[in-house]
Protein backbone atom coordinates (compact mmCIF):
# COMPACT_ATOMS: atom_id res chain seq x y z
CA UNK A 1 0.00 0.00 0.00
CA UNK A 2 1.18 3.30 -0.69
CA UNK A 3 0.91 5.86 2.24
CA UNK A 4 -1.04 8.85 1.68
CA UNK A 5 0.86 11.94 2.97
CA UNK A 6 -1.46 13.88 5.81
CA UNK A 7 -2.69 16.71 4.22
CA UNK A 8 -4.00 19.38 7.17
CA UNK A 9 -7.48 20.75 6.54
CA UNK A 10 -8.27 24.11 8.27
CA UNK A 11 -10.63 23.96 10.72
CA UNK A 12 -14.03 25.44 10.54
CA UNK A 13 -15.54 27.05 13.80
CA UNK A 14 -18.99 27.52 14.19
CA UNK A 15 -20.78 30.31 14.53
CA UNK A 16 -21.52 29.81 18.26
CA UNK A 17 -17.99 28.95 19.38
CA UNK A 18 -17.13 32.16 17.69
CA UNK A 19 -19.70 34.59 19.49
CA UNK A 20 -18.15 32.80 22.95
CA UNK A 21 -14.61 32.96 21.98
CA UNK A 22 -15.08 36.83 21.29
CA UNK A 23 -17.09 37.34 24.54
CA UNK A 24 -14.23 35.31 26.64
CA UNK A 25 -11.81 37.89 24.48
CA UNK A 26 -13.68 40.87 25.44
CA UNK A 27 -13.70 39.60 28.79
CA UNK A 28 -9.81 39.22 29.14
CA UNK A 29 -9.55 42.43 28.22
CA UNK A 30 -11.96 44.21 30.85
CA UNK A 31 -10.16 42.14 33.46
CA UNK A 32 -7.00 43.09 32.27
CA UNK A 33 -7.40 47.17 32.77
CA UNK A 34 -8.18 46.80 36.54
CA UNK A 35 -5.27 44.46 36.40
CA UNK A 36 -2.91 47.38 34.71
CA UNK A 37 -3.94 49.78 37.18
CA UNK A 38 -2.90 47.26 39.88
CA UNK A 39 -0.06 46.53 38.57
CA UNK A 40 1.15 50.46 37.95
CA UNK A 41 0.20 51.01 41.60
CA UNK A 42 2.40 47.91 42.75
CA UNK A 43 5.38 49.39 40.92
CA UNK A 44 4.35 53.15 42.59
CA UNK A 45 5.24 51.04 46.15
CA UNK A 46 7.39 53.48 48.30
CA UNK A 47 7.23 55.92 45.74
CA UNK A 48 5.54 59.59 46.19
CA UNK A 49 2.50 60.56 43.95
CA UNK A 50 3.86 61.74 40.29
CA UNK A 51 2.86 65.36 40.17
CA UNK A 52 0.84 66.35 36.50
CA UNK A 53 3.27 68.37 34.02
CA UNK A 54 2.35 72.17 32.48
CA UNK A 55 0.56 71.15 29.75
CA UNK A 56 -0.82 73.88 27.54
CA UNK A 57 -4.70 73.29 27.60
CA UNK A 58 -5.22 73.64 23.86
CA UNK A 59 -3.29 70.41 23.62
CA UNK A 60 -5.04 68.28 26.13
CA UNK A 61 -7.11 65.40 24.98
CA UNK A 62 -10.85 66.18 25.32
CA UNK A 63 -10.23 70.02 25.14
CA UNK A 64 -13.60 71.68 23.71
CA UNK A 65 -13.69 75.41 23.00
CA UNK A 66 -16.17 77.55 24.99
CA UNK A 67 -18.93 78.57 22.42
CA UNK A 68 -21.85 80.84 23.92
CA UNK A 69 -23.89 83.10 22.58
CA UNK A 70 -22.68 86.64 21.75
CA UNK A 71 -24.17 89.66 20.75
CA UNK A 72 -23.34 91.43 17.45
CA UNK A 73 -19.92 92.88 17.32
CA UNK A 74 -19.92 97.16 16.94
CA UNK A 75 -16.87 98.58 14.60
CA UNK A 76 -14.61 100.44 16.08
CA UNK A 77 -14.39 103.73 15.21
CA UNK A 78 -11.74 106.36 15.61
CA UNK A 79 -11.69 109.82 16.52
CA UNK A 80 -9.72 112.15 15.12
CA UNK A 81 -7.31 114.22 17.62
CA UNK A 82 -8.55 112.11 20.39
CA UNK A 83 -7.08 110.18 23.27
CA UNK A 84 -10.22 108.21 23.70
CA UNK A 85 -11.35 105.01 21.42
CA UNK A 86 -14.65 103.70 21.19
CA UNK A 87 -15.04 100.46 23.46
CA UNK A 88 -12.06 100.97 25.95
CA UNK A 89 -12.58 100.89 29.69
CA UNK A 90 -10.05 102.91 30.63
CA UNK A 91 -7.37 105.66 29.28
CA UNK A 92 -4.22 103.53 30.83
CA UNK A 93 -3.27 100.10 30.40
CA UNK A 94 -3.81 98.39 33.56
CA UNK A 95 -2.10 94.93 35.67
CA UNK A 96 -5.33 93.19 35.26
CA UNK A 97 -5.86 90.06 33.00
CA UNK A 98 -7.11 90.87 29.60
CA UNK A 99 -5.60 87.90 27.06
CA UNK A 100 -4.98 84.62 26.42
CA UNK A 101 -2.07 83.57 28.80
CA UNK A 102 -2.64 86.47 31.30
CA UNK A 103 -2.93 85.23 34.65
CA UNK A 104 -5.42 86.09 37.76
CA UNK A 105 -6.04 85.05 41.20
CA UNK A 106 -9.02 83.51 41.90
CA UNK A 107 -10.57 83.84 45.19
CA UNK A 108 -12.69 80.86 46.58
CA UNK A 109 -14.69 81.33 50.08
CA UNK A 110 -17.21 78.41 49.86
CA UNK A 111 -19.03 78.55 53.29
CA UNK A 112 -22.53 76.53 52.84
CA UNK A 113 -24.95 74.81 55.04
CA UNK A 114 -28.13 72.94 54.18
CA UNK A 115 -30.54 71.09 57.19
CA UNK A 116 -33.75 69.28 55.79
CA UNK A 117 -35.64 67.01 57.69
CA UNK A 118 -38.56 65.26 55.91
CA UNK A 119 -41.33 62.53 56.77
CA UNK A 120 -44.41 61.09 54.97
CA UNK A 121 -46.67 58.64 55.58
CA UNK A 122 -49.61 57.03 54.04
CA UNK A 123 -52.29 54.21 54.36
CA UNK A 124 -55.25 52.90 52.08
CA UNK A 125 -57.85 49.92 53.22
CA UNK A 126 -60.07 49.36 50.35
CA UNK A 127 -63.13 46.23 50.41
CA UNK A 128 -64.83 45.67 47.92
CA UNK A 129 -67.41 43.12 47.64
CA UNK A 130 -70.19 41.41 44.64
CA UNK A 131 -72.52 38.89 44.49
CA UNK A 132 -75.51 37.83 42.08
CA UNK A 133 -78.56 37.12 43.91
CA UNK A 134 -80.88 37.51 40.99
CA UNK A 135 -80.10 37.83 37.08
CA UNK A 136 -83.32 37.68 35.18
CA UNK A 137 -85.46 35.11 37.24
CA UNK A 138 -83.06 32.79 36.71
CA UNK A 139 -80.79 32.80 39.32
CA UNK A 140 -82.04 28.99 40.62
CA UNK A 141 -81.30 27.32 37.69
CA UNK A 142 -78.85 28.88 35.24
CA UNK A 143 -76.55 29.55 38.15
CA UNK A 144 -77.02 26.87 39.91
CA UNK A 145 -76.36 24.65 36.75
CA UNK A 146 -72.88 26.87 35.82
CA UNK A 147 -71.28 27.41 39.49
CA UNK A 148 -70.73 24.49 41.73
CA UNK A 149 -72.71 23.01 44.73
CA UNK A 150 -70.31 24.82 47.35
CA UNK A 151 -70.49 28.63 45.31
CA UNK A 152 -73.03 30.80 46.43
CA UNK A 153 -74.42 33.09 43.98
CA UNK A 154 -74.62 36.27 47.03
CA UNK A 155 -70.91 36.27 46.90
CA UNK A 156 -69.18 35.44 43.79
CA UNK A 157 -66.02 38.28 43.69
CA UNK A 158 -64.73 39.29 47.83
CA UNK A 159 -61.41 41.81 47.35
CA UNK A 160 -60.14 43.23 49.86
CA UNK A 161 -56.73 45.16 50.35
CA UNK A 162 -54.36 47.38 52.68
CA UNK A 163 -51.22 49.20 51.92
CA UNK A 164 -48.85 51.71 54.14
CA UNK A 165 -45.72 53.38 53.59
CA UNK A 166 -43.68 55.42 56.12
CA UNK A 167 -40.84 57.13 54.77
CA UNK A 168 -38.48 59.11 56.25
CA UNK A 169 -35.27 61.83 54.87
CA UNK A 170 -32.64 63.97 56.28
CA UNK A 171 -29.85 66.20 55.00
CA UNK A 172 -26.93 67.45 57.26
CA UNK A 173 -24.85 69.12 54.85
CA UNK A 174 -21.98 71.96 55.83
CA UNK A 175 -19.24 72.89 53.61
CA UNK A 176 -16.13 75.24 54.35
CA UNK A 177 -13.67 75.76 51.24
CA UNK A 178 -11.10 78.86 51.92
CA UNK A 179 -8.30 79.24 49.08
CA UNK A 180 -6.92 80.93 46.15
CA UNK A 181 -5.50 79.62 43.14
CA UNK A 182 -4.42 81.52 40.13
CA UNK A 183 -6.12 81.17 37.18
CA UNK A 184 -5.06 80.97 33.40
CA UNK A 185 -6.80 82.91 30.47
CA UNK A 186 -7.38 80.15 28.01
CA UNK A 187 -9.72 81.82 25.65
CA UNK A 188 -11.64 85.60 24.91
CA UNK A 189 -14.87 85.47 23.79
CA UNK A 190 -16.31 88.14 21.31
CA UNK A 191 -18.05 89.91 23.92
CA UNK A 192 -15.17 90.24 25.48
CA UNK A 193 -15.74 87.54 28.85
CA UNK A 194 -12.87 85.10 28.66
CA UNK A 195 -12.51 81.88 29.95
CA UNK A 196 -10.31 80.72 32.42
CA UNK A 197 -8.66 77.57 33.96
CA UNK A 198 -6.26 76.98 37.14
CA UNK A 199 -4.70 73.99 38.61
CA UNK A 200 -2.87 73.40 42.04
CA UNK A 201 -1.33 70.66 43.06
CA UNK A 202 0.10 69.96 46.96
CA UNK A 203 1.72 67.21 47.76
CA UNK A 204 2.77 66.54 51.64
CA UNK A 205 4.54 62.67 52.47
CA UNK A 206 2.25 60.60 50.07
CA UNK A 207 -1.00 62.22 49.40
CA UNK A 208 -1.55 64.54 46.41
CA UNK A 209 -4.26 67.56 46.79
CA UNK A 210 -6.08 68.53 43.51
CA UNK A 211 -7.35 72.35 43.06
CA UNK A 212 -9.20 72.83 39.61
CA UNK A 213 -11.28 75.95 38.57
CA UNK A 214 -12.66 76.49 35.41
CA UNK A 215 -15.35 79.20 34.14
CA UNK A 216 -16.14 82.20 32.47
CA UNK A 217 -15.72 85.83 33.77
CA UNK A 218 -16.22 89.62 32.87
CA UNK A 219 -13.15 91.88 32.93
CA UNK A 220 -14.98 94.69 34.86
CA UNK A 221 -15.04 92.37 37.96
CA UNK A 222 -11.37 92.01 38.06
CA UNK A 223 -10.35 93.83 40.63
CA UNK A 224 -7.32 96.76 40.73
CA UNK A 225 -5.43 93.54 42.53
CA UNK A 226 -6.01 91.36 39.80
CA UNK A 227 -8.23 89.04 41.92
CA UNK A 228 -11.82 87.77 40.93
CA UNK A 229 -14.08 86.12 43.54
CA UNK A 230 -15.04 82.76 42.86
CA UNK A 231 -19.37 83.44 42.69
CA UNK A 232 -18.56 86.11 39.74
CA UNK A 233 -17.33 83.13 37.39
CA UNK A 234 -20.57 82.05 35.35
CA UNK A 235 -20.23 77.92 34.67
CA UNK A 236 -17.86 77.67 37.39
CA UNK A 237 -16.45 74.19 38.11
CA UNK A 238 -14.57 73.70 41.26
CA UNK A 239 -13.15 70.59 42.40
CA UNK A 240 -11.13 69.96 45.26
CA UNK A 241 -9.74 66.25 45.80
CA UNK A 242 -6.85 64.31 46.00
CA UNK A 243 -5.17 61.23 45.28
CA UNK A 244 -2.24 58.80 46.94
CA UNK A 245 -2.07 56.51 50.09
CA UNK A 246 -5.01 58.19 52.24
CA UNK A 247 -7.53 58.43 49.20
CA UNK A 248 -7.22 54.88 48.23
CA UNK A 249 -8.05 53.72 51.59
CA UNK A 250 -11.14 55.73 51.69
CA UNK A 251 -12.44 54.15 48.40
CA UNK A 252 -13.66 50.52 48.51
CA UNK A 253 -11.68 47.63 46.48
CA UNK A 254 -12.79 46.76 43.26
CA UNK A 255 -14.69 43.63 43.87
CA UNK A 256 -17.09 45.42 45.94
CA UNK A 257 -18.00 48.35 43.97
CA UNK A 258 -18.52 45.71 40.91
CA UNK A 259 -21.07 44.16 43.93
CA UNK A 260 -22.69 47.15 44.31
CA UNK A 261 -23.03 47.74 40.48
CA UNK A 262 -24.32 44.71 39.61
CA UNK A 263 -26.45 43.09 42.73
CA UNK A 264 -30.60 44.17 42.03
CA UNK A 265 -31.10 43.62 45.49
Amino acid sequence: MTAHPSVSRPRIIQPGIQGALRIALLAAVAAGLPACNAMQRVADIGSAPELTKIQDPHAQPGYQPVSLPMPTPLPTERNPNSLWRNGSKAFFKDQRASKVGDLLTVDIQINDQAQLNNESKRSRDNSDKAGLPAFLGFQTKALKSVLPDDVSADSLVDLSSTTSNNGKGSVNRKEQIALKVAALVTQTLPNGNMVIQGRQEVRVNYEVRDLIITGVIRPEDITAQNTISYEKVAEARISYGGRGQITDVQQPRYGQQLFDIIMPF
